[in-house]
């Protein structure tokens, strides 16, 4: 039984409470906390979360919320750094542990930055898969697009896991399993440990390799779009692969054909 205190002042400013966490590897957790009932966010946008820091002040970075905007509460998947400012502490959180979340969501890994188009490519390395985590639970995502890609590239295959169980459970999602029927394909690689398929996101674009796999056309300014989120180098890597096939970079008050999030950078956190 669960004891509610209504008159309890929250020790932490824009506190939330912590309503579930799970380990996938030493490296990696995911974890829910309440939603502010303020809080109004698009599939794929960030808002910064945090804990105070040894000073007392808050120590905050920016995190996409990985659960859909419907959802009613807000899931977070993150990196473990050892020596991280945030993360080092923050790995350690629990069910009924407040965390500070500032409800001011932003971002450019949403629909409205993209022009309309046949196809979406989620493109991500790492803990970069969170807005992809969103979005793929999104309805409008299987509104606008015939056909959703998701290439998520990790070392080793237990750190595919978060997404693979995510996509798993999509067919038997009561509100959108039926949308995702036939139109959502992903394509887990691995670069370290042997998996059924390897290689960079960059490489298996270039190649075509990921063409044939998945029995796609190449693409296609016209019909594709594609949204990225990894480090500075991949964001960089990957948007060359994009422009040489004609897709330019859109934003929130530009749509184009592909944007990205600039927002992640390094993992010293």
């Amino acid at each position: 039984m669960t004891l509610h205190h209504p008159h309890a002042t929250p020790l932490l400013p824009d506190a939330q409470t912590v309503t579930f966490v799970q380990h996938w590897t030493d490296r990696l957790f995911s974890f829910r906390v309440t939603r502010p009932k303020s809080l109004r966010f698009r599939s794929g946008e960030f808002v910064m979360i945090g804990l105070l820091g040894d000073n007392g002040k808050p120590l905050l970075r920016a995190y996409s919320i990985a659960s859909p905007a419907w959802d009613e509460e807000l899931e977070f998947y993150s990196i473990k750094v050892p020596d991280g400012p945030l993360t080092s502490k923050l790995q350690h959180i629990k069910v009924g542990d407040q965390i500070i979340l500032r409800p001011k969501p932003v971002g450019t890994l949403v629909h409205d930055a993209l022009l309309p188009g046949r196809r979406i490519w989620f493109l991500a390395t790492g803990t970069g898969l969170a807005p992809f985590a969103s979005l793929m639970r999104e309805p409008e995502t299987y509104e606008k697009y015939d056909t959703v890609i998701m290439m998520h590239t990790c070392r080793e295959v237990a750190e595919l896991e978060y997404g693979r169980q995510l996509v798993e459970s999509l067919k038997d999602d009561p509100l959108i399993g039926e949308m995702v029927e036939g139109k959502l394909l992903y394509y887990p690689t691995t670069t370290r440990e042997p998996s059924a398929h390897m290689g960079r996101i960059t490489d298996n674009i270039t190649s075509g390799k990921v063409f044939a796999d998945l029995n796609l056309p190449p693409m296609d300014p016209e019909e594709d779009r594609a949204m990225i989120c990894g480090s500075l180098a991949f964001n960089h890597d990957v948007k060359a692969v994009l422009e040489k096939f004609g897709l330019r970079e859109g934003a929130n008050s530009e749509p184009l054909e592909y944007v990205v999030e600039k927002a992640f950078v390094g993992d010293g956190i």
